[in-house]
């Protein structure tokens, strides 16, 4: 049966035309009709009264009587996401790309944008959602999100209305698509460990986070690629990247040049091999392996192990939580000589940016951190110190020719006829 066709109400308020009108909708399965309100154009010399709107009014209800038409496709975001969208990209996606979607639609999405329909989202309303996340969201260490992860959250959007698009939920042009990055707070930046760092962190560490920790600054491995390291891929220096681990899915590595071999240096070999030792000198499983013989669980290892070693009371020496436990005559004061933790992507990037500090070409770089191409490399995993950039100043300074007006005995009339002349 053909559905009426809606005619909706027009009055002012606050300086603006505004639209009312039914909307018929599907959540849940069920159909739904809701009243709603919408601003059509605020009240000005060209819209002074209700039939100069009626342009505008006639073209916005030819939308709303063609979803009404269809009101199966006429959903709130949320119906689409945990009806159509997650479902489809747990089929799709990577497990650890499924866990990061479903992250961010429950942290930084789903409350903001839940009960909005989906064919009604304008590219205003994305930019708002993204300065909101910019501003307002802050990651598990309390700091803002950076950069690259509202960048990724900006993608993720683009690709549920993608998605919608192709499934026939939403016309036009995608509304992510002409949104900007909002610039990140304060504090909001990736960090990138110093080589500075990384030896401070190593001899604070005890084994075998330390071991744990050199293969992420030495070889610059992913966190699952850590987790599913094996003995039998190690040997004549070099060790194979054959799996990754999320969440217990053991997957290939992330993408086709992440699976090659990255060479083990020197002091990574001999933690590697007196690791080995003390595990007595497997030649095959997991190299950091759990009681059990499992892979390793590094969130257990960095909460139980590294952060406590990390944080420990600048007078006594006491881990935090041992200080706090025990009658001392001070208050907690966190050693600041001690690096902080920055996650253990921090020393992947390190890797990169301590690389580059040596003066290794930007292309090696891209090779031994197996991405798929040197502008992210260049991008995300090459990080400059202030110090960096003094030391290169200096240098371009003194390699600077000397000016002829500021030489030894030099006199102004000497300067001007060093001056060279402009020859018309």
């Amino acid at each position: 049966m053909q559905r009426k066709q809606k005619r909706g109400y027009v009055y002012r308020r606050g300086g603006w035309w505004i639209l009312r009108f039914r909307q018929t909708y599907t959540q849940g399965g069920l159909l739904l009709t809701k009243h709603r309100a919408e601003k059509l154009v605020p009240v000005g010399e060209h819209y002074k009264t209700k039939r100069s709107v009626e342009t505008l009014v006639e073209e916005r209800l030819k939308g709303i009587n063609h979803q009404n038409r269809n009101p199966e496709t006429v959903v709130t975001i949320t119906d689409f996401m945990e009806r159509i969208y997650l479902p489809y990209v747990d089929t799709q996606k990577r497990p650890s790309t499924s866990g990061t979607y479903r992250y961010m639609w429950k942290d930084h999405l789903r409350n903001r944008i839940g009960d909005v329909l989906l064919c009604q989202v304008r590219t205003s309303d994305v930019q708002r959602w993204l300065e909101n996340i910019a501003s307002q969201d802050k990651t598990k260490n309390g700091v803002f999100l950076s950069h690259q992860s509202l960048k990724h959250i900006k993608s993720f959007l683009s690709g549920i209305f993608s998605h919608a698009k192709r499934q026939g939920f939403f016309d036009g042009v995608n509304p992510v698509q002409d949104t900007a990055i909002p610039p990140a707070p304060k504090g909001g930046d990736t960090h990138a460990y110093s080589l500075e760092e990384i030896t401070s962190i190593l001899t604070a560490l005890p084994e075998p986070a330390a071991t744990v920790f050199a293969v992420a600054a030495f070889m610059g491995l992913r966190r699952g690629e850590i987790k599913g390291l094996l003995w039998e891929n190690y040997h004549s220096g070099e060790m194979s990247i054959s799996r990754s681990i999320w969440n217990g899915h053991i997957t290939a590595p992330k993408t086709k040049k992440s699976a090659a071999a990255v060479p083990v240096i020197k002091q990574l070999r001999e933690r590697l091999e007196m690791h080995r030792m003390s595990q007595g000198n497997p030649l095959s499983g997991p190299i950091f392996a759990n009681q059990l013989g499992g892979p390793l669980n590094l969130n257990n290892l960095l909460c139980r192990t590294v952060l406590p070693a990390l944080n420990r009371c600048a007078t006594c020496g006491k881990e935090k939580a041992e200080h706090l436990k025990a009658k001392v005559d001070h208050d907690y004061e966190r050693d600041s000589r001690l690096p902080e933790w920055q996650g253990w992507h921090a020393a992947r990037r390190g890797l990169g940016s301590n690389l580059y500090r040596l003066g290794v070409p930007e292309l090696v770089i891209q090779r031994i951190l197996r991405h798929a191409n040197v502008a992210t490399t260049t991008a995300y995993y090459i990080k400059t110190s202030a110090a960096d950039v003094q030391k290169a100043m200096t240098t371009f300074e003194e390699n600077m020719p000397q000016s002829p007006a500021l030489c030894a005995g030099c006199t102004p009339e000497d300067a001007s006829e060093a001056t060279p002349r402009l020859i018309n």
